[in-house]
């Protein structure tokens, strides 16, 4: 496992919230604090500066998208989004609010560790491509483009996730590029060779691909039985 992370939990039922818990500290993170509403959620992301922050979606006085979209603009911090249901506007939310990964409960360990790593990782990712732009809305713009470009050289080369993102870095590096530029050459030449592509297909930014959820499916959120 990576170090251990300082985690803030927000949940409005207190069965979960000792779940959370407990599964953490087996796992090996510290959890600094579980909070019931969003809006203490807010306040003691402020307060603590967690390493990570999971958050259920339906709390009371402000939904775990609203905090999260407030939490990033003052201290950007990666999190995991929790539901109770698959619910496709929650995902288009999701994605236009940097929501790095995201489970549906009921929660299972093996799920969480796959989350945090990925949650993780995407961060890094973003902190990467923050430093190429100093506007935060163009920047969760670009990160779509390199979420698609990611997904094309995964499924081409058989990559992981994180080799995929590496391969970007090396190709920009290599033209002296920025990532997002290497990223848009990618997805327009997967576009050009696809069956049926006409020529004026459409810009890669205006269809970007849905992040991987933590049980590895294309942005699908998936109930657990």
């Amino acid at each position: 496992m990576d170090r251990p992370l300082r985690i803030l939990v927000a949940d409005d039922d207190s069965q979960i919230r000792e779940f959370y818990k407990t599964i953490l500290a087996d796992i090996g993170h510290e959890v600094l604090l579980t909070v019931e509403t969003g809006v203490e959620l807010v306040e003691q992301c402020r307060r603590l500066r967690p390493d990570l922050v999971i958050s259920d979606i339906k709390m009371p006085d402000m939904d775990g998208l609203d905090a999260s979209q407030q939490i990033y603009h003052e201290t950007p911090t990666p999190i995991i989004l929790v539901s109770s249901y698959h619910d496709a506007e929650l995902i288009d939310r999701a994605q236009e609010n940097h929501i790095l990964s995201y489970l549906v409960k009921p929660v299972q360990r093996a799920d969480l560790e796959v989350a945090i790593s990925l949650a993780r990782r995407r961060f890094e990712e973003f902190e990467t491509l923050r430093k190429e732009t100093s506007d935060l809305r163009q920047a969760l713009q670009d990160r779509k483009v390199i979420e698609r470009a990611k997904a094309i050289l995964m499924k081409a080369g058989q990559l992981h996730e994180n080799d995929a993102f590496r391969q970007l870095q090396k190709l920009a590096s290599r033209e002296n590029k920025k990532l997002v530029q290497v990223a848009e050459i990618i997805v327009t030449a997967e576009m050009a060779f696809a069956p049926g592509t006409k020529s004026d297909a459409p810009d890669a930014r205006a269809h970007p691909a849905r992040p991987a959820a933590a049980d590895g499916t294309s942005g699908r959120m998936r109930r657990r039985d």
